[in-house]
């Protein structure tokens, strides 16, 4: 797959099937509609293209507003590679971009630089400035710059945006098995290990201590996981806490993970960690001892649940 990062510079002498959208998560909802344009294209002989943007439109239209996606955009190229599209056009979201009118959107973008004969797309598409064009008006620009328009149905689109839902509400409550049926693949997040405030090798379960990159990045709820990460082809697994550490008298949230029979030094290396179960709330205990104790009970409890799961 070949990525652009913007629409201008896409250069391919081939004619194309294009679909629009955000796909966070790449779901399974999402890989059906990106199955369907690769099988289009490769029936009419054309090249498969993903039109997405970045930041996240909402972003930039209300920056007032916290959003939190289920993908990275690294996390989401990734992803729509493994679709088998041919070409990802992460276009960049800006208030000029949001101010092109419904015309000049689709002879610029669509038609002069993705050259595109088929769009697939869903029912309720708006575009050009305020959103003002609809699925009938793209119909209609079809017929003067030669493109044919396929509809993604209600039900479908339907079925992506509730799974969509489904997630973000399953990753807030800690539900992280839900979250992985829906994607069809474990969630995951990534980020650099740093130092942190070492206190777990005072009591023997030493942590990677994870600082993330993107701040739009959905972390699940404050607790305690099963996790599972790869280094050097090796598939460790481990116990990740999301939280404050009230026991310590932490404020400031943490992403910490304490590897199964794994002690590596991780400073300073990129990782990524899998989901895979959530163990318990977030909780204040007595002492440092007491903790201490509760960690072990953790960590029996995934060794356990990793026994039967293979």
């Amino acid at each position: 797959m070949k990525k652009y990062l913007a629409a201008s510079t896409y250069k391919n002498e081939c004619h194309s099937v294009v679909t629009i959208g955000t796909f966070d998560g790449v779901h399974i909802g999402h890989k059906a509609i990106l199955k369907r344009v690769v099988e289009t294209a490769k029936k009419e002989d054309l090249d498969s293209v993903v039109l997405t943007f970045f930041p996240h439109p909402r972003m930039v239209l209300q920056e007032n507003v916290d959003i939190k996606l289920i993908n990275t955009i690294d996390e989401r190229t990734e992803l729509i590679e493994k679709t088998g599209i041919d070409h990802l056009v992460i276009h960049p979201f800006t208030h000029a971009f949001s101010r092109l009118t419904a015309l000049e959107y689709v002879r610029d973008i669509l038609v002069n630089s993705l050259k595109a004969k088929k769009i697939i797309i869903g029912y309720d598409h708006r575009f050009g400035r305020n959103r003002t064009a609809n699925i009938e008006d793209l119909k209609e620009f079809g017929k003067t710059y030669n493109f044919l328009v396929e509809e993604i149905s209600a039900k479908e689109l339907d079925d992506v945006a509730i799974s969509s839902t489904k997630i973000r509400k399953a990753l807030n409550q800690g539900d992280v098995e839900t979250a992985n049926n829906y994607l069809g693949y474990n969630f995951m997040i990534s980020g650099e290990v740093v130092k942190g405030k070492a206190i777990g090798r005072t009591i023997k379960y030493p942590t990677a201590n994870l600082r993330l990159k993107e701040t739009y990045k959905l972390i699940p709820k404050n607790g305690v996981y099963i996790v599972q990460s790869k280094f050097e082809d090796e598939k460790v697994y481990g116990i990740t806490s999301i939280g404050t550490n009230p026991t310590v008298g932490g404020k400031k949230k943490t992403i910490e993970t304490h590897f199964l029979n794994f002690n590596k030094d991780l400073y300073g290396k990129e990782i990524t960690i899998e989901f895979l179960k959530y163990i318990r709330n977030e909780a204040t205990f007595d002492s440092v001892e007491i903790l201490r104790q509760e960690i072990s009970k953790d960590e029996l409890f995934a060794k356990q649940y990793l026994k039967n799961r293979d």
